[in-house]
Formats: C-alpha cells, sequence, structure tokens
C-alpha cells in the first residue's frame, strides 16, 4: 500500500518536508527515471520520512557501543597465508589445452 506524505510524517513523527520536489526531479533526472506528477510527490514525501527517521536514530545513545559491520559475529574460514614452494610450470602447464612455450594459449578476443 502506498503512503502518502502526511502519513509517513505520522508514522515516523517527522515535521516540516526537508525533500523538495524539485530535489526529485534533480535525483530522478540524474538516475534517469522518468516520474508522473503525483509520484514526485510521493518520493518526497517518502524521503523525507527517511530522512526524519534518520534523525530521530541520530538520538540513540551509542556510547560504549562496538561498531560492527555484521549483526552477528562472523570468523573467518580461510587458512592462514603462509608462502608456500610454486607448482612449477610443468604441472601449471599439464592441463592446458593448449600452451605456447611457458605460457597457456587463449584465443585472441581483441583485434
Amino acid at each position: 500500500m502506498l503512503h502518502t506524505r502526511g502519513n509517513y510524517q505520522d508514522l515516523f513523527g517527522v515535521g516540516a518536508m526537508k525533500i523538495t520536489v524539485a530535489e526529485v526531479e534533480h535525483v530522478a533526472r540524474l538516475a534517469r527515471l522518468e516520474l508522473g506528477p503525483g509520484e514526485k510527490e510521493l518520493f518526497a514525501g517518502q524521503m523525507d520520512a527517511i530522512l526524519g527517521y534518520v534523525e530521530k536514530l541520530k538520538e540513540v545513545d551509542t556510547e560504549g557501543v562496538v561498531p560492527t559491520s555484521h549483526a552477528v559475529p562472523m570468523e573467518n574460514a580461510f587458512r592462514e597465508d603462509v608462502v608456500q614452494p610454486s607448482i612449477g610450470l610443468e604441472k601449471a602447464l599439464a592441463n592446458a589445452p593448449e600452451k605456447s612455450g611457458t605460457f597457456f594459449a587463449v584465443p585472441k578476443v581483441i583485434e
């Protein structure tokens, strides 16, 4: 269900509109979007409500909260990066469909 600007203001408690229809038109032009007049008003209200919600989030006390990049703890499943001997040219090229000396031969893609 689409909401009007007023409904978003009531929902998030945002005040006066900060995003103008002209700004919506500018962003739409940059994104190469064609919007109808009703959509411009609707998106202005929706974007304003989002900014209002972000403003409300700024009021949350985050003192002592460690920044995270994931919502749940994650561990790296990769092995340690350890220098090891190379497999050598013969093994590297052993299953190559075509080779040219010590290189893999591939079809030409640029003329």
